[in-house]
C-alpha cells in the first residue's frame, strides 16, 4: 500500500511539474514582409510578401517562437552563351518564391504601451525559380518593437538578418516586417 501512495505521489509531482511549462500566455502575429534576398552572384532583388509567428511564453521574458513567411518576386541568374561571341554576360529574369521555417527563443520586456524583443530562430529555407528549386538550413537573429493599440492588440515593426546556403553559396538576407499582433 505504501508503494502505491509513493507512486502516486511522485507520478502527480511529475505531472504538475510538467503542467507548469505549457504556456499560459503569448501572441500571434500576421502581417506583410519585405525580403531583401541574394540568390545569385549577379545581385541582390527585393521581394515582398507575408509573414506570420506564434510565441508562447515560458517564462515572463522568454517565450518560444514559431515563425512562417513566404516572399515573391524576380532574381536575375547568370545564363549560358553561345560559343562565338566572345565576353557575353547574359542574365536571364527569373520568378522566385522563398519560404523560411524558423523556431526559437524570443526575450522581450513590456515598457508601457511598447514591448521590445530580440530573437535567435534557427530552421529551413525552400526556394523555387522557374521550375528549380533548393532548400538549406536557415538562421536568423532581430528584433523589433510591439505597440500595444489596445488591450489585446499591438502593431509590430520587426527586423531580422537571415542567413541561408541556396544554390551552392550563403546568403545574407534581410527581412522587414510589419503587422497586426493579437495577444492571448
Amino acid at each position: 500500500m505504501r508503494k502505491i501512495i509513493v507512486i502516486a505521489f511522485v507520478l502527480f509531482s511529475l505531472a504538475s511539474l510538467a503542467a507548469a511549462q505549457i504556456p499560459t500566455s503569448g501572441n500571434a502575429f500576421f502581417g506583410y514582409s519585405f525580403y531583401n534576398a541574394d540568390l545569385s552572384s549577379i545581385g541582390r532583388t527585393n521581394t515582398n510578401g507575408w509573414e506570420a509567428s506564434v510565441e508562447g511564453k515560458m517564462l515572463p521574458f522568454i517565450g518560444i517562437v514559431a515563425d512562417f513567411d513566404a516572399h515573391y518576386g524576380s532574381q536575375n541568374f547568370p545564363a549560358a552563351c553561345p560559343v562565338v561571341i566572345p565576353n557575353c554576360n547574359a542574365t536571364i529574369n527569373l520568378n522566385v518564391t522563398g519560404h523560411n521555417y524558423l523556431f526559437g527563443p524570443r526575450v522581450s520586456v513590456s515598457v508601457g504601451k511598447i514591448r521590445p524583443f530580440g530573437e535567435a530562430m534557427f530552421g529551413g529555407a525552400h526556394v523555387t525559380a522557374a521550375g528549380s528549386s533548393d532548400i538549406s538550413f536557415a538562421s536568423a537573429l532581430g528584433g523589433g518593437i510591439d505597440y500595444r493599440l489596445i488591450r489585446l492588440v499591438a502593431w509590430r515593426l520587426q527586423g531580422d538578418y537571415v542567413h541561408t546556403h541556396l544554390f551552392g553559396f550563403g546568403q545574407n538576407n534581410v527581412r522587414i516586417s510589419t503587422g497586426i499582433v493579437v495577444r492571448f
